[in-house]
């Protein structure tokens, strides 16, 4: 393993106590990868995330999860840290053939020979600004290449398959991305390139002999109409039902050119409603009502507007909505950082009688996932949380309150935030 300045080193040491990060220690020692056009293992994260539940990963793309089967999660957790700590510029003397995507043993999976990796829609001939992300800046050069006219995406990638088309060195962190801060700089791409390609990354590093590597898989447009349309996406699922909210996930669907969204509709007699536009594979539904039927299914589109089929809808009834109880919660976020945030919460004895004891639950539908906390003891079992009160906070009078914070891990825009809170079983009123 390579290594890092002593301040870099406290500064991840720190971030990981504070912030209660699921990865292991030694994985932030990792710096940076492509998001556009998306490395594999970046795309698999970003696949791993929408299909995943309280914090977990769970790959949906068939390609995402063969990768996964052979080589484990940790690449996705670490999908910025593929690299080779000694490389010292001899990247075609110390990686060979097949192992271009991934040259280390934990990254050996992302070598594997797939046609379901995620792309990236590009148009040939065109400019693009590059994104890579700055887990941690170092000076250095970039390498961007492409796999030449007449490659075989069938068989693994080979040195002599690329070709390059850009070099770039020191260029300037101004980008602001999903996982924090981004290089940028812009590139053309080649000219007359149509259908499947590898866009493969070399990071070399100027102050130590270190250096990255990404393969990103394309799909160039040569400047033709696409009228084919994508394949339907896979029948959705439902959890983390309540009375008014629910989790809607799917297989993704495929596309000649690279699907770029969903759309999901719910079904309301002889017609249907447009609910939701997502990115990726999955969706938050919240303003539903208490013990009701409800049925939805999606529609995957592509760049050019093309649509597929509908996918086999999904039928699920809401749970009921108790009434609620001598209790009130006010819900807060103080603090928000890169991945996680602070969250209070003040519970209030609406009652007349006195509170000995209290338990109180809530669903984080958003993939967060508490890690610590105080003046309660805490607990998360997939999406639902549990507070307990500690010895010090078991009683609350009426018209009394209790406070209790903690931290929580988060991706994204952390959202939805809570919106139900049951104390003792029993619904409480919210702000």
């Amino acid at each position: 393993m390579h290594k890092r300045s002593k301040g870099v080193s406290c500064a991840a040491v720190i971030g990981l106590t504070t912030l209660g990060a699921v990865l292991p220690l030694q994985e932030a020692l990792a710096h940076g990868g492509m998001t556009y056009p998306a490395t594999r293992t970046y795309a698999c994260y970003l696949d791993g995330k929408a299909g995943g539940n309280g914090g977990d990963l769970q790959p949906t793309n068939p390609a995402c999860v063969a990768a996964v089967a052979e080589g484990g999660k940790n690449p996705l957790w670490n999908w910025f840290g593929n690299l080779i700590g000694n490389a010292a510029g001899r990247h075609r003397e110390i990686i060979p053939d097949g192992k271009l995507c991934g040259p280390s043993t934990t990254f050996d999976a992302y070598n594997l020979v797939h046609p379901d990796w995620p792309t990236t829609s590009l148009q040939a001939g065109t400019t693009i600004t590059i994104r890579y992300n700055a887990w941690a800046p170092h000076p250095g050069t970039w390498y961007q290449y492409v796999t030449k006219d007449g490659w075989d995406p069938s068989q693994p990638l080979k040195w002599s398959d690329l070709e390059l088309f850009n070099t770039v060195t020191n260029p300037p962190i101004n980008g602001s991305g999903p996982e924090g801060p981004e290089y940028t700089w812009s590139a053309q791409l080649p000219v007359g390139k149509s259908g499947r390609h590898i866009i493969y990354s070399i990071w070399e590093r100027s102050d130590s002999p270190e250096a990255f590597y990404n393969c990103s898989d394309v799909v160039f447009d040569s400047g033709a109409p696409d009228d084919e349309a994508p394949t339907a996406p896979g029948t959705p699922t439902a959890s983390g039902v309540t009375g008014t909210t629910a989790q809607l996930s799917w297989s993704a669907a495929r596309d000649n050119m690279g699907v770029v969204g969903y759309e999901v509709y719910r079904v309301n007699g002889a017609s249907s409603e447009l609910v939701a536009s997502p990115d990726g594979t999955s969706t938050s539904l919240t303003g539903l009502k208490p013990s009701t039927s409800y049925t939805f299914y999606v529609v995957a589109r592509d760049a050019a507007g093309n649509r597929s089929a509908a996918s086999p809808a999904v039928t699920f009834t809401t749970t009921e909505t108790p009434s609620t109880g001598n209790c009130k919660v006010a819900y807060s976020e103080p603090n928000k950082w890169f991945g996680g945030f602070t969250g209070n919460i003040q519970i209030t004895n609406t009652g007349t009688s006195t509170i000995s004891g209290w338990k109180l639950q809530w669903d984080y539908t958003g993939g967060q996932t508490v890690t610590n906390g105080w003046s309660a003891k805490l607990s998360q079992q997939g999406t639902t949380v549990t507070a307990e009160n500690e010895a010090w906070t078991g009683t609350i009078p009426p018209n009394g309150s209790v406070t209790f914070g903690f931290n929580a891990s988060a991706s994204g825009s952390n959202l939805p935030a809570p919106s139900a809170f049951t104390l003792n079983g029993t619904l409480c009123s919210t702000p």
